[in-house]
């Protein structure tokens, strides 16, 4: 699309009557509304101040007279609207400070033996636990797995725990010596009972 003197004198006879540059693009056909502002601001029309129309048979300023400096291009400013006053805001009360984390050595997670005095255990059970003890991988608990050895020794709170880690019994989650301690016979079991 070009620029006929026709289509220019209709941009600035409507751009000086308040037309929107959508509206002048409709009008004129053919041309986006980018290009009407492109062509306004190149004419020196953004600040809508009516342009003298020129004679007929004379031809258009654009292509008579440079354009004029870009200060005179400068749009008018557009009116600010009066921010509305803003809600006041609760402020909400400031969330506790976490408790400081204590550095612990964590807690096994495994089924632990029962609670009971070694002097409940039998000798024999005690000295293989004894052995274990001396022979134990000493693992921690992230060594852990389903073929190691799950009996703790000594006191979880202290740095020197740590489990068996000995190969399990088919089926069991300690060693042999740790199931001989766990897991007794109910008849053996009996008889200390008795024995009180």
């Amino acid at each position: 699309m070009s620029w006929t003197d026709e289509r220019v004198e209709t941009l600035k006879t409507m751009w000086s009557e308040g037309k929107s540059a959508s509206q002048i693009a409709k009008a004129l056909g053919g041309v986006t509304r980018n290009a009407v502002i492109g062509k306004v601001h190149r004419l020196g029309l953004s600040n809508r101040t009516a342009a003298p129309k020129p004679a007929a048979g004379k031809p258009a300023p654009e292509e008579t007279a440079s354009p004029p400096p870009a200060a005179a291009t400068k749009p008018a400013p557009v009116p600010q609207a009066t921010p509305a006053k803003p809600e006041p805001v609760k402020a909400e009360p400031p969330a506790p400070a976490p408790a400081p984390v204590e550095a612990r050595t964590p807690q096994p997670q495994t089924p632990l033996p029962p609670a009971r005095p070694m002097s409940e255990v039998p000798e024999e059970a005690r000295r293989n636990l004894e052995e274990v003890e001396k022979n134990a991988l000493r693992l921690s608990l992230l060594q852990l797995t389903e073929r190691t050895c799950k009996w703790p020794f000594g006191d979880p709170a202290t740095d020197d725990f740590f489990f068996c880690g000995l190969p399990v019994a088919p089926g069991k989650p300690y060693c042999e010596a740790c199931v001989a301690v766990a897991f007794q016979p109910m008849s053996a079991r009996r008889d200390r009972a008795r024995a009180r």
